[in-house]
């Protein structure tokens, strides 16, 4: 798609040429209300189950080595079936997509908020999973055929992004509050009343869409991308819980990489591509994607290891530490919706997403001198409102240039495509980060009597500077990568690309 300077203002054309001034359905803000409602879904139960991990242990009476099973399970699905999930809203109606993934995902939410054993839990969240695979894409696809009018979508895709970007935030706080005051299985159920207002306005409100019946399902590519996208995710889940030594953890991570190299170069001869290739090599779609996967990898040094620091070193309960990220979520909630709306039609993605990764960057740093004298108005919460300013400026821009261009048929598998850098992204940034940070407490503690209580509260800030380090590394990483790939100016609208949106 070609970038030029162009006015921010600029509207699509049709073929004859004339403006088009269809801004899209009427309902189309509550429209917006649904779709973020079951996105929000989605993005808690990446960590609202986290902190009611060890009340769910101590009432099924699984072991700790069972217990990441219960996050593995989700990530594990979710991750290696996104590109078939946005590949069938596409090929089957959207519309339908949506209701059976929310559908879906109540219903594994009610089976593992019920479980009587680990095994039955597992399958639950294996089943979230699935469901959210198919879900994600197709509200991401709905909201980029939904808006229209470049203004208005550029404000749905600032909310839209705000909501991706603070989910995992909201989840650690409404988890805590659920765990304390409740019990660990309302973590669970919660999302049945969540999907209840999801499934009645989306089946009041959303359209249905043609459908194409002369396309196909690329089978061979399906099988490819999901075993490799498995082998991945299982990989670095894997290097979380094994030494990287370990055949579970680089032997899964090299089938992963063979799969799906196998799996790009089927994309270049199948008639029926899941993923076809015009997709990614779009250069402001491509920039977006790896600001995805940056921004996600880097985004777990706050969520992780800052839960970690305010729990263990500061003493703050599970509610108080879901309301210490408060401010962030306001911050990135500001700057999501300015950049789409403000910031990119003025100056384009090549200075607004650079600029959020150097922010994130600077918070990132800043964090590493968080001490155990330190307090949380002092030394906390400046670099969380920092960090916070700048993941909305990458978030919001990058979900929407990802989906912007993109033809009507390709819309759900090149949303899929965001929320697999986003899944990919948090994977590789967990099971990184968790590793340096235990090799870097492992280090202190060499000398040192490892029983002394001082002398580990001090290994285990160790552990935390160093992921703060090194997820400053990916946001410096991030903003390289994306003044490079990022064209000049504000993105132009292609009058000849299908009839999806533009910014």
């Amino acid at each position: 798609m070609a970038q030029t300077a162009a006015a921010p203002d600029t509207v699509s054309l049709g073929k004859s040429g004339r403006q088009t001034e269809e801004a899209g359905p009427s309902h189309r803000w509550w429209i917006l209300a649904v779709i973020g409602l079951a996105q929000l879904m989605v993005v808690l139960d990446a960590t609202i189950v986290n902190i009611a991990l060890p009340s769910a242990q101590a009432d099924l009476g699984f072991s700790d080595g069972n217990r990441t099973w219960i996050v593995t399970a989700y990530s594990l699905a979710f991750g290696s079936l996104l590109l078939l999930g946005g590949r069938i809203a596409d090929l089957f109606g959207r519309k339908p997509a949506f209701l059976v993934g929310v559908g879906g995902f109540a219903a594994a939410s009610a089976l593992a908020g019920a479980a009587t054993s680990f095994e039955m839990l597992v399958a639950g969240r294996a089943l979230q999973g699935l469901f959210g695979a198919l879900l994600a894409p197709a509200a991401l696809s709905l909201l980029t055929t939904t808006f229209t009018d470049p203004k208005e979508r550029a404000k749905a895709f600032g909310i839209f992004g705000a909501i991706a970007g603070s989910g995992a935030a909201v989840g650690l706080l409404l988890g805590g509050v659920l765990t304390e005051y409740m019990d660990w299985r309302w973590t669970l159920y919660v999302n049945l009343f969540i999907a209840a207002f999801a499934l009645v306005g989306g089946f009041l409100l959303l359209q249905r869409t043609a459908r194409d019946r002369g396309s196909k399902l690329d089978i061979p590519g399906t099988v490819l991308v999901t075993t490799g996208l498995f082998g991945i995710v299982y990989g670095f889940s894997n290097a979380e819980s094994h030494d990287w030594s370990s055949p579970l953890a680089w032997g899964f991570l090299a089938a992963g990489a063979v799969l799906l190299t196998a799996f790009t170069w089927w994309q270049t001869r199948a008639s029926h591509p899941l993923l076809p290739l015009r997709v990614l090599l779009d250069r402001d779609r491509g920039a977006s994607f790896v600001a995805m996967l940056i921004s996600a990898a880097g985004m777990f040094g706050v969520f992780l290891f800052l839960t970690y620091y305010l729990q263990l070193s500061l003493g703050f309960s599970a509610v108080r530490t879901g309301l210490a990220f408060l401010p962030m979520v306001a911050a990135l909630m500001l700057t999501a919706t300015l950049s789409t709306s403000v910031l990119i039609p003025r100056v384009g993605p090549k200075i607004v997403v650079p600029l959020g990764m150097v922010l994130g960057a600077a918070g990132m740093v800043w964090l590493t001198g968080l001490g155990l004298d330190s307090t949380y108005a002092t030394h906390v919460l400046p670099p969380l409102v920092v960090t916070g300013l700048g993941i909305g400026l990458i978030m919001a821009p990058a979900m929407s240039l990802a989906t912007s261009g993109v033809a009507s048929d390709d819309a759900g598998v090149a949303s899929a495509s965001v929320n697999t850098m986003q899944q990919i992204g948090g994977s590789i940034g967990t099971a990184l980060l968790n590793t340096l940070a235990a090799s870097a407490a492992t280090s202190y503690l060499v000398g040192k009597d490892p029983t002394d209580k001082l002398n580990q509260a001090q290994a285990a800030l160790e552990s935390y500077s160093t992921a703060y380090w090194w997820s400053a590394g990916f946001f410096a990483a991030g903003a390289l990568l994306t003044a490079v790939l990022y064209r000049r100016g504000v993105p132009a609208v292609d009058a000849d690309a299908a009839p999806t949106v533009h910014m």
